[in-house]
């Protein structure tokens, strides 16, 4: 293996730890009483995946919720059901990634959305007080590249804008599919479960 000079973060179930069957319960309290059938760990469907293709932005999402639920849907109550995916975002994570700056290029690769991302870049993201593009060099959302994990096009979009090499890439993902279609590139790979501590297991690709 070559020596690996970029690393590639996940968000959901990597960097926050994520609990889907909370969020869907927010959702659905709401009125969005399919949120069940519509909202993943890993990717979303219906108006779900068209905020994270960025094919619906925060008002049009707030308008095809309020159909749904046949009541108006807030943006503030979107949110809160969005952040119920998140049970917490352990700092010691976040100083680690911090750390691996000094030595080495960092990417964030996530299927997201601007209810998440706008929140995640403000002060309050961490208890640290930084937002989250204080810990990476680029900030690749699905939303904004218009492409969702696991499509191949998103990391080859990845790749050309950065000008990473694959082999010299470590990606880390909680998401089986998204890890085989980056290992299918080249890219060195590391899947980790919801809420582990992998500092440890990233080390040993660093040696």
């Amino acid at each position: 293996m070559e020596m690996i000079k970029n690393i590639v973060f996940d968000l959901g179930g990597v960097i926050m730890d994520l609990d889907t069957d909370r969020a869907v319960s927010r959702f659905v309290e709401i009125g969005v009483k399919n949120a069940p059938e519509l909202v993943n760990a890993y990717q979303q469907k219906g108006v779900f995946l068209e905020l994270e293709e960025g094919l619906a932005d925060r008002e049009t999402f707030c308008e095809k919720l309020s159909e749904y639920a046949g009541k108006e849907i807030s943006d503030e109550e979107a949110l809160n059901a969005w952040r119920g995916f998140i049970t917490d975002i352990p700092q010691y994570k976040l100083d680690y990634i911090l750390d691996l700056r000094s030595k080495y290029k960092l990417y964030l690769l996530s299927n997201t959305n601007p209810f998440i991302l706008e929140w995640a870049r403000t002060s309050s993201f961490t208890e640290a007080g930084r937002p989250i593009t204080a810990y990476f060099d680029k900030i690749y959302a699905s939303y904004e590249v218009g492409i969702t994990k696991p499509n191949k096009e998103i990391f080859e979009f990845m790749l050309k804008d950065s000008g990473m090499i694959p082999s010299e890439t470590l990606f880390i993902d909680d998401g089986i599919r998204n890890v085989e279609m980056a290992s299918s590139m080249g890219i060195v790979t590391y899947c980790p479960e919801n809420k582990e501590d992998w500092r440890a297991a990233v080390d040993s690709f660093l040696v």
